[in-house]
């Protein structure tokens, strides 16, 4: 029966790509928020790029939290101090990863700072599904 098991396949291929899809709407969201946190630190109140920088990735990584446990990976594990301390560590490795990518496309290539942060957050973004469909959502 060849046909059953490549339909089963296929939805869980599709299932798998509509979770990547709806982490990525989120991540526009979170993205909003982390711009605009940046932005606000940054330029408003003139705090160093790179502290500006991981206060608005936090605050973006704790609202994608949120939406990420109810809407895409539909969680309902009652552990959710844990699975936001998991989803936390995740994180401190992708702001690791973002000031990283700025700081080699900033600093050493003289990027534009906001062009390198976009970068950042579309490479971050491949760890951050990865990682958290399989180790924070992974129940």
């Amino acid at each position: 029966m060849l046909i059953p098991y490549l339909t089963t396949e296929m939805e869980i291929n599709e299932a798998f790509i509509f979770k990547f899809l709806k982490f990525g709407l989120v991540g526009i969201s979170g993205m909003a928020v982390d711009f605009g946190i940046t932005y606000l630190i940054k330029e408003k109140i003139k705090a160093n790029k790179y502290v500006a920088n991981t206060l608005g990735f936090f605050c973006a990584a704790t609202s994608n939290f949120l939406f990420n446990r109810l809407w895409t990976f539909e969680s309902s594990d009652p552990a959710v101090v844990f699975q936001y301390a998991k989803f936390l560590t995740i994180s401190i490795v992708g702001v690791m990863l973002s000031n990283a990518i700025i700081y080699l496309l900033h600093e050493k290539w003289k990027w534009n700072f906001y062009v390198a942060k976009l970068v950042s957050i579309g490479i971050v973004l491949f760890w951050n599904f990865f990682a958290n469909y399989f180790f924070t959502f992974n129940g």
